[in-house]
């Protein structure tokens, strides 16, 4: 017999409740802040939600069953999520308290969120769902959440109204990702909408901060980013092929790499 709404506990439907609102997938952490409880708390109901066969437990989080968006998102969140984690405290440590700083929809992004909560009086300008919730409220941030077309499956906003409203920011340092990076295109992307939001982001930030694993160099996708040129740095988990660095250097892209706590060679 399938569980509805009524067999849950309160904290239960409190939770789903937060998903669905959270565009069906939510890291612990956010739905922690969400609920105003502990994420041992997240955990714990996370956990008894699963065996209901309501939602589904992968690494950091949850996602309601049925729901591709959220499939979709943590599929990516946990590849490479040791690497993601080291590129995100490298990026974070760049940031200055106080600065105004854009974060994109990416799953890269999302772990330079979680880093930036260390961080205290941000100005946070953002289309996705889970950076605005995690640095919401949080050591004096303000968060700017873009309007536009509601992406389910990339939990954020695209679109003409995103494209307008981040034209409005003076961005000190733009946090973006990228599905491929080609040493002939530079940063590609799946969706068209993503890359043009990138670009008009790119465009207004005094640095332009590119934020990706190596799985994603070589790599190619159908829509270009922002024009290379334009890039300032790349922080990621290793340095580039020399195919690629070299085009990283003829672009004036400064690869910066985090290397593991164990101090593995880069």
């Amino acid at each position: 017999m399938s569980t509805t709404s009524t067999d849950l506990s309160r904290r239960e439907a409190e939770l789903v409740e937060a998903l669905r609102r959270l565009g069906g997938s939510g890291r612990s952490g956010e739905l922690a802040q969400v609920l105003n409880v502990s994420e041992e708390t997240v955990r714990r109901t996370i956990k008894a939600l699963a065996k209901s066969g309501l939602v589904e437990r992968v690494h950091g989080g949850a996602h309601l069953v049925g729901g591709s968006s959220g499939a979709s998102f943590f599929r990516r969140i946990t590849e490479n999520a040791p690497e993601k984690q080291r590129i995100a405290e490298a990026a974070a440590g760049s940031i200055e308290d106080g600065a105004t700083v854009f974060l994109d929809v990416g799953s890269t992004s999302a772990f330079v969120a979680e880093a930036l909560r260390q961080k205290h009086d941000l100005t946070v300008v953002t289309n996705s769902i889970g950076v605005a919730q995690t640095l919401a409220s949080h050591n004096g941030n303000r968060v700017h959440m873009l309007g536009g077309e509601m992406q389910s499956d990339e939990r954020g906003t695209f679109g003409p109204v995103a494209e307008q409203q981040a034209q409005q920011f003076a961005l000190d340092v733009a946090i973006l990702s990228a599905d491929a990076l080609s040493a002939k295109h530079g940063a590609l992307f799946h969706r068209a909408p993503e890359a043009r939001l990138a670009q008009v982001i790119a465009n207004g930030a005094e640095t332009a901060m590119l934020v990706l694993d190596h799985g994603k160099f070589g790599k190619t996708a159908p829509h270009r980013g922002p024009e290379p040129s334009i890039l300032d740095v790349l922080v990621s988990d290793q340095m580039p092929g020399k195919k690629l660095a070299k085009a990283l250097e003829d672009w004036g892209i400064r690869a910066e790499i985090a290397v593991a706590q164990a101090g593995k060679e880069q």
